[in-house]
């Protein structure tokens, strides 16, 4: 655990910002329920996304797009619900701040009041300026996410890298400013060049977040299927798997038939 947190009872926007400033690297990694929840937090973990990525390994969507606000909140209540000390983020899904700010607003507001989140995130740049402004305004903490933006994934119609063109970096490092300006606490740089990630957390005061995006980003995030082996069907070169959780609990289930067939289960110590 890093110096700074220590200092801390509970990690705030504040909290990330001392840590930047301090060269220390900032953990983050998704959760969805109260029961992983409470063992990131217990572990020390600085940030936990509640991410709409709920949709594809919670609701087995294939894109992040389907997930509802409700939904989103309902993640989001049993997460806080876990937590002690870390930072809960929580994603704002599509369709509920991309038409305008008003709708970005009263989402955000939903999102804090309903689930007791400490933050929210959105994908975008230039174009979601006025929402994130708005939110800003409204007192709710706001990280950017800027590179492979999930929710534009059939504008993009691949999750290549992106940002590898001049013209796309240049894009993007503009809009890493411009949400600076705008008043987010942190920016999520997600499946970019390390170089660039580089250049765009050096250019900013606020902390970034890379997710395939280098060693460089003041942080990284996972997302948890992913990281402990859960999904075994999505293996990026960004991606360390930690653990093999498909092939242990499947050892686990299938011993557990075997044990009920057999009449081993349970056994005298195991019955009242």
């Amino acid at each position: 655990m890093s110096a700074v947190v220590k200092e801390v009872k509970k990690v705030t926007t504040n909290t990330l910002q001392k840590m930047k400033a301090a060269g220390e690297k900032i953990s983050m990694i998704t959760a969805y329920d109260f029961s992983f929840a409470s063992i990131f937090d217990a572990a020390g973990i600085d940030i936990i996304l509640v991410g709409d990525s709920a949709s594809n390994v919670m609701a087995g969507h294939v894109t992040t797009l389907p997930i509802t606000l409700d939904q989103m909140i309902y993640h989001a209540q049993s997460v806080v619900r876990a937590r002690e000390r870390s930072l809960i983020v929580c994603d704002i899904p599509f369709g509920y701040y991309q038409s305008n700010s008003d709708i970005a607003l009263a989402s955000a507001i939903k999102i804090m009041k309903e689930s007791g989140a400490n933050t929210v995130k959105l994908e975008g740049g230039e174009e979601v300026l006025d929402s994130v402004k708005k939110i800003v305004s409204a007192g709710i903490p706001v990280m950017g996410h800027l590179g492979l933006t999930p929710q534009s994934i059939n504008k993009f119609g691949t999750y290549v890298v992106r940002a590898t063109e001049e013209q796309e970096a240049n894009k993007l490092k503009r809009d890493a400013l411009l949400l600076q300006e705008a008043g987010c606490f942190a920016v999520v740089l997600e499946k970019i060049p390390a170089a660039l990630a580089k250049e765009v957390s050096e250019s900013l005061h606020i902390p970034t977040i890379g997710i395939g995006a280098g060693g460089d980003c003041d942080g990284q995030v996972l997302v948890m299927h992913d990281m402990l082996g859960i999904n075994t069907e999505f293996k990026p070169r960004f991606l360390r798997q930690y653990l093999n959780l498909n092939e242990q609990v499947t050892g686990a289930v299938q011993q557990y038939i075997k044990d009920i067939k057999s009449k081993d289960f349970p056994n005298e110590n195991e019955q009242y």
